[in-house]
């Protein structure tokens, strides 16, 4: 199998890793990354390649004969790389522009979970200042959430009780897109990823992650700080109601509105004391929730991926270990606002085999590694618990060294209770 990841972060990397482990079908993976990053330059083969670029991608599969195509992030998706990739014919994982719209478009996204009796949070929608500025004077004090409807890398989010703060945030969303304004739900959240192939769906182990930068669950949204899987409040029980209440009617709908969605969706779940609600979906893997879910994948990725692109998953039943994973974000200094790039980097002790998944990183002329993003890698640590998990991962978050590298020392604490 040639397969051909498109992305530079951590979750591409963590993707690569994977195929390079455990293709399956009893043989091995040609890997090739655009652009990939020095990570994945250690185990794959990196191509100067712009996934939002759908004929230079196209033109590299046909030279590299790539049998499967993986998109990792949500940008070549919005720009309809699948919608050129099944025009020629190449199997692809990842859904087409108009599918894409359920994250790139929080307003689309909204309307479609209310039509389809999705439990979600009561939204309001605003395009004009003076409309929201009233709105926020009529429930002055109340916590509220707002959302850029459009794409933000996982920060355009305030929850906040400032009228003020709100309308700033609002004001500056309102300039370029439309705004949502949403209540604030109180209770445990859940990411919640289910593959489908246009007709079948299959549901993952259920994640957590942290989204915000300072311990205690504390300060600005981020991309996400650290992420574990699996997760003791999803049970059975919890994870049937989920299923039942938020993911099937969302596929009967999609599959209703011909939106043709082959790939993962992303359900992002509070449980409230109402029951589930949808806060979001995302159209692809999440980071870095894939970089704690794909290390306890036994059942080979080329097998479950494929699959899917193939249309086959009814015939798939993927194995998970019994372990517990931890996954630690390091990020620049500055992050979640401006950073710096280009940061020397000592990996000084991190053995090849150690699960530390680069994000943007690439290499000088002279081999030293630098940094290229606000998220720089992902220490996972694996264990018999959640306790061996998380000492190994930040046993592991200690040892890349750059100036001002920092990561929260709390991932998970919340989530375990400790």
């Amino acid at each position: 199998m040639r397969v051909l990841i498109a992305g530079s972060g951590a979750r591409e990397h963590a993707l690569a890793w994977a195929f390079a482990s455990n293709s399956g079908d009893g043989a091995s993976s040609a890997v090739f990354c655009a652009p990939g990053n020095a990570g994945t330059a250690a185990i794959a083969v990196n191509i100067p390649v712009d996934p939002e670029n759908s004929q230079e991608v196209l033109r590299a599969v046909r030279e590299l004969r790539i049998g499967l195509v993986i998109v990792g992030p949500e940008g070549p998706l919005a720009a309809g790389l699948i919608d050129a990739l099944e025009a020629a014919g190449v199997p692809a994982f990842g859904p087409p522009r108009k599918a894409a719209a359920l994250e790139c478009s929080k307003s689309f996204a909204r309307s479609f979970s209310e039509r389809w009796g999705v439990p979600c949070a009561c939204t309001e929608r605003f395009s004009r200042t003076d409309d929201l500025r009233r709105f926020l004077d009529e429930g002055r004090g109340k916590r509220v959430v707002l959302k850029k409807s459009g794409l933000a890398a996982g920060k355009g989010v305030l929850e906040s009780d400032d009228p003020a703060e709100l309308l700033s945030f609002g004001e500056a969303v309102l300039e370029s897109d439309e705004l949502l304004a949403e209540e604030f739900l109180v209770g445990r959240e859940l990411s919640v990823f289910a593959l489908c192939d246009r007709s079948d769906y299959l549901v993952l182990p259920a994640c957590a992650d942290h989204k915000k930068a300072y311990p205690g669950d504390l300060g600005p949204n981020t991309g996400g700080m650290g992420a574990v899987c699996p997760v003791p409040y999803a049970d059975d029980a919890t994870m049937a109601r989920i299923e039942s209440e938020i993911i099937a009617p969302t596929f009967r709908g999609m599959e209703a509105e011909g939106l043709g969605y082959r790939g993962v969706l992303f359900f992002g779940v509070m449980l409230t004391g109402e029951g589930p609600k949808l806060l979001e979906y995302n159209v692809r893997f999440g980071d870095p929730e894939t970089q704690s879910l794909l290390p306890l994948l036994e059942t080979g990725i080329g097998d479950l991926l494929g699959g899917v692109a193939r249309g086959a998953l009814c015939s798939l039943r993927p194995r998970f270990s019994a372990k517990a994973a931890c996954g630690v974000v390091i990020a620049a200094p500055g992050y979640p606002g401006a950073y710096p790039k280009g940061i020397p980097v000592d990996l000084a002790g991190t053995e090849d085999d150690s699960l530390l998944f680069h994000a943007s990183t690439s290499r000088r002329g002279d081999g030293s590694l630098v940094t290229g993003g606000g998220r720089c890698f992902t220490a996972v640590g694996l264990g018999g618990d959640w306790t061996a998990a998380r000492r190994e991962a930040y046993a592991l978050a200690e040892k890349p060294r750059f100036e001002g590298a920092w990561f929260r020392r709390d991932i998970g604490a919340s989530i375990f209770g400790g």
